[in-house]
C-alpha cells in the first residue's frame, strides 16, 4: 500500500498554504489534533507537549513536539506546519526560554525537564488576545 504523499507542489494546489493557527514559538505546551485515516474511517488524535524547535523554511515549515510518555520515555514527533493532517493546533501555555532550538531537554529528568511558563503582565496578556482575534477575523 502506497501511502499519499503531500509535496510542496500539493499543498500548494490544494491551497492548504493559508493556516489559522495561532503564533507558536518554541517552549510553548501545545495540543497538536492530528487526523488519522484507517481504511475508510477518519478519526482525531491529540499529541499534546512542547514545542523544542520550529524549523521555518517557507511551505516546508515543520516543528518538533516533545512529551514524556509511559515510564518517563521522551516522545517527539515532528508536525509539518502546512499539512492537511494536523485538524487543530491548540496554544495551552507560554514557555519562557532563551534559546531557539530545546535540544538540551532531552537530557533533562523529571522536573528539571520542564519549561518555566512565561508570566505576562495583564496588558501583555490583552494586547495578546487581540492580536489573537484580529488574526481570526482575517
Amino acid at each position: 500500500m502506497k501511502a499519499n504523499k503531500y509535496t510542496k507542489e500539493t499543498i500548494l494546489r490544494i491551497g492548504i498554504h493559508d493556516r489559522k493557527f495561532p503564533e507558536i514559538r518554541p517552549g510553548d505546551r501545545v495540543v497538536v489534533v492530528q487526523r488519522i485515516v484507517e481504511g475508510d474511517k477518519e478519526r482525531q488524535q491529540k499529541f499534546e507537549g512542547d514545542i523544542i524547535r520550529i524549523r521555518r523554511h517557507g511551505i516546508a515549515t515543520n516543528f518538533t513536539v516533545r512529551r514524556m510518555g509511559a515510564g518517563s520515555i521522551g516522545i517527539e514527533r515532528v508536525f509539518p506546519y502546512y499539512s492537511p493532517m494536523i485538524a487543530d493546533l491548540i496554544v495551552l501555555r507560554r514557555g519562557d526560554v532563551r534559546r531557539a532550538k530545546l535540544y538540551y531537554v532531552r537530557d533533562r529528568v523529571g522536573k528539571a525537564s520542564r519549561i518555566s511558563e512565561m508570566v505576562l503582565t495583564a496588558e501583555e496578556r490583552q494586547a495578546e488576545d487581540k492580536k489573537a482575534t484580529q488574526a481570526v477575523a482575517q
